[in-house]
């Protein structure tokens, strides 16, 4: 009988690219979320898949929505709202929990609280497996290799566009509110909010991108998961400015299927550096569609912890060997792989 994972969030963009690699896998899903109908319109695509209506605010519903499973990946934002009922429920049933949250707060939140009950309970807790907190951080934890520390890690992000889905925009919304306007920033260790202006600078990429403007203190989840587990004294990261300008529209655009897999055709790129001492590692990264990339991630991942012996709160970089995980990715899920680990 295939292993059973409840998927909450399945009719949500993300949420439904996830299902999709579940089923290609080999696996069982389970259809959840807060909104019956729409749930019923992916169980269509799946004859015989179990739908499982559940609100966050209904523990017994959620209790019900993942009983029989091994695992339950939240994809259903923002996140603020569903991260602690869903890893209540996963903690109270005993199985693993992972969820592609990329709202930063919340994911440091999650990271702050839950690894000893984790822990108690044998399970795994795993915030942010995807394209934000997922790949980052597997990318720069392979390309440290065997060093110790890192006196610094470059951590920079090339997109040739980014049209937000719905879930990005709520998201974006709810991570402003708790902002006040101001910036998030990685500082010593630490995340606060500023009221300065984010750096502009310039970094060269591999091809096809090449040189390309971009802010600095991009801050995404990668900056709560990597410093989890990686010792560094500084880390920076960097966004191109095209797609921060796609994501400030106010246009009503959605990205449209490209190719078989229904990916859109948006690009993207991250670029590593790790230096310690006088020792240089890079690894880059390539593919397409930053939200149909993340179902493969936290699908292998979960792969990962099922068939091993983890447990405690868990970020991506520390499930199995991160260059392993990343490889399994290629070529079908990344076009490009390229990791120093010399």
């Amino acid at each position: 009988m295939p292993p059973t994972v409840t998927v909450y969030g399945a009719y949500g963009h993300t949420g439904r690219f996830i299902v999709a690699e579940l089923v290609r896998r080999g696996w069982t899903p389970i259809l959840s979320g807060r909104n019956e109908s729409r749930l019923h319109d992916v169980a269509a695509d799946y004859p015989g898949a179990t739908v499982r209506p559940a609100a966050v605010d209904d523990p017994d519903a959620l209790d019900r929505a993942i009983a029989g499973s091994v695992a339950v990946i939240n994809a259903a934002g923002p996140f603020g709202e569903t991260v602690s009922p869903l890893v209540e429920a996963a903690l109270r049933a005993r199985i693993h929990y992972l969820d592609v949250a990329a709202e930063v707060e919340v994911v440091a939140k999650t990271v702050a609280t839950y690894h000893d009950q984790a822990a108690d309970a044998g399970i795994v807790i795993a915030p942010a497996v995807a394209f934000y907190g997922g790949l980052g951080d597997l990318l720069a934890t392979a390309a440290l290799a065997d060093l110790p520390v890192a006196d610094e890690i470059h951590l920079a992000f090339a997109l040739d566009s980014w049209i937000p889905t719905e879930g990005t925009r709520a998201a974006g919304r709810a991570s402003r509110g708790r902002r006040n306007g101001k910036r998030l920033v990685y500082t010593d260790g630490e995340l606060t909010l500023r009221d300065d202006e984010a750096p502009i600078t310039d970094w060269t990429f591999p091809a096809p991108f090449g040189k390309q403007t971009v802010v600095g203190d991009f801050i995404t989840a990668d900056s709560v998961t990597l410093p989890r587990h990686v010792k560094t004294a500084a880390l920076h990261t960097y966004m191109t400015t095209a797609p921060l300008a796609d994501l400030a529209s106010t246009d009503d655009l959605a990205a449209q299927p490209a190719d078989e897999l229904g990916r859109s055709a948006q690009q993207f790129l991250i670029e590593v550096v790790v230096r310690s001492g006088a020792t240089e590692h890079r690894a880059v990264l390539a593919g397409r569609d930053i939200y149909a990339v993340t179902a493969p991630i936290v699908v292998e991942a979960l792969a990962h912890i099922t068939s091993g012996t983890y447990s405690g709160l868990l970020t991506a970089g520390q499930i199995g060997a991160p260059g392993e995980l990343l490889r399994a990715l290629v070529p079908v899920h990344l076009d490009r792989l390229e990791i120093d680990e010399s």
